[in-house]
């Protein structure tokens, strides 16, 4: 659970995310709310000197380098847990897609499953245990031998756990172009890729947060090149009520849909200097470019197959206005502070990633719904047992009750069921060939649902 893949410089860094109670929006520093509330950052006086850096920098000290949040002895596990955690269910989901994607590949000679930002292998180990019960319509009959041609790796920086299943590949490294045919999951990789944070300053000027270990923060220099582009396409930025001076007309930004290719980079760039308004002092950004990068990098993996995201996300419709960077520890939400003394995780632009596996070689078209849409396609119901269960087998009426009230905490809408799922096809695959869902619906806002404790 310790980094992923890459280094700072590729975009490809980054670790599974927690999953953490009352994780909404607004908290956590970035926002007028919540823990750690805040003022916008003002710009350091002319000449002053100053030890900070961009968000994206110290992030990737705090959580990777040397005595870093995600390399502490008691692992990631001691502060959060994420759905693999929360039920064996959701490895048993997993397991009933992998089968899935099996059955729609024909079945080859070898089928991978990646786990990128694989923690101590928790999910490879229930997809492992899971695969001998499966009991799926259609696919089990094509399944068999399937654990036999299954190679599963672990993708993370970690060192790898003792009493891992031998069959389990460790690597460092994303896989090279091209090289598996199967099924990748990045469950809640892609929120702990460091990314730099920007806020408007008082004038309205994008600019970039510097930030010191002790998390204070100041504003920096204004946001340019590719930075400033990618923004210009997927963050449109509140506006003043009126024009600032020196501005053309306030301009609204065109919702985008939920997945697909989207805009060529820094299409939006030229328009979005060109229409010049004035935005919302104190309103903030996370730049999602690396995360698209990473992301891109993952599905080119994969000659053919399919390759999942799971993480809490927002939309280009919907961005929260103050960003979403915060902290936790011990699993409460707390100020972020980069010195490896807690973990910092943001919400994903999933549709951004979405368009960026799309340039991917090979991809077809991605497809965002949420946790409760997917695991429920895969048959997690969450119904509770007949009562009459209880009379004729007590001891088997509380254990389908509890199976039942961890499917119920999984596809919880307010909760963990609330969360992402970015499929992505690669080769002859399609997304409806494994997971036959209904168009996905918008988001009600951008904030993403809440963590679970």
């Amino acid at each position: 659970m310790t980094r992923g893949p890459g280094t700072a410089d590729d975009g490809a860094s980054g670790a599974k995310g927690p999953h953490e109670a009352g994780r909404a929006h607004g908290a956590g520093g970035t926002g007028p709310a919540g823990a750690g509330a805040r003022t916008p950052s003002s710009p350091p006086p002319p000449g002053a000197p100053s030890g900070r850096t961009g968000w994206r920098a110290a992030a990737e000290r705090a959580l990777y380098g040397p005595g870093g949040f995600y390399h502490r002895p008691e692992g990631p596990a001691g502060h959060f847990r994420t759905s693999v955690h929360a039920s064996p269910l959701y490895a048993r989901a997993v397991a009933t897609l992998l089968a899935r994607v099996d059955a729609a590949l024909g079945h080859p000679a070898e089928l991978a499953l990646v786990d990128v930002g694989a923690g101590r292998g928790e999910l490879l180990t229930g997809v492992l245990g899971a695969l001998g019960t499966l009991e799926t319509p259609g696919v089990a009959a094509g399944a068999a031998g399937l654990a036999e041609r299954l190679r599963p790796y672990a993708v993370e920086r970690a060192r790898r756990p003792a009493g891992l299943d031998p069959r389990v590949e460790w690597r460092a490294e994303l896989p090279a172009p091209g090289s598996l045919t199967g099924l990748l999951i990045a469950n809640e990789w892609l929120d702990n890729v460091p990314v730099d944070v920007v806020e408007a300053d008082p004038d309205g000027v994008p600019r970039r947060v510097r930030v010191a270990p002790d998390g204070t923060e100041e504003l920096g220099e204004p946001v340019t090149g590719a930075d400033a582009a990618w923004l210009a396409d997927w963050w449109p930025w509140p506006r003043e009520a009126g024009p600032g001076p020196h501005t053309g007309p306030v301009r609204e930004a065109a919702p985008m849909p939920e997945a697909g290719p989207g805009p060529e980079p820094g299409s939006r760039a030229e328009h979005g200097a060109r229409a010049g308004s004035r935005a919302e002092p104190g309103a903030r950004a996370e730049v999602g470019a690396p995360r698209d990068a990473a992301w891109a990098r993952a599905v080119r993996g994969l000659d053919a197959g399919l390759a999942v995201a799971v993480d809490y996300a927002h939309t280009r419709a919907a961005r929260p206005p103050y960003g979403t960077l915060t902290g936790f520890r011990d699993g409460r939400e707390v100020r972020p502070v980069p010195d490896g003394s807690c973990d910092l995780t943001a919400h994903v632009a999933l549709d951004a990633c979405a368009a960026a596996g799309a340039r991917a070689a090979r991809a077809g078209t991605p497809v965002l719904h949420t946790q409760r849409d997917a695991l429920r396609a895969l048959g997690l119901a969450g119904r509770r047992p007949p009562l009459a269960l209880a009379s004729t087998d007590p001891a088997g009426y509380l254990r389908a009750l509890g199976l039942a009230g961890e499917a119920a905490e999984l596809t919880d809408p307010a909760g963990l069921g609330g969360f992402g799922w970015l499929c992505q096809p690669v080769g002859p695959l399609a997304v409806a060939d494994v997971l036959p869902l209904p168009a996905p619906v918008p988001p009600r806002d951008g904030s993403g649902p809440p963590r679970a404790s």
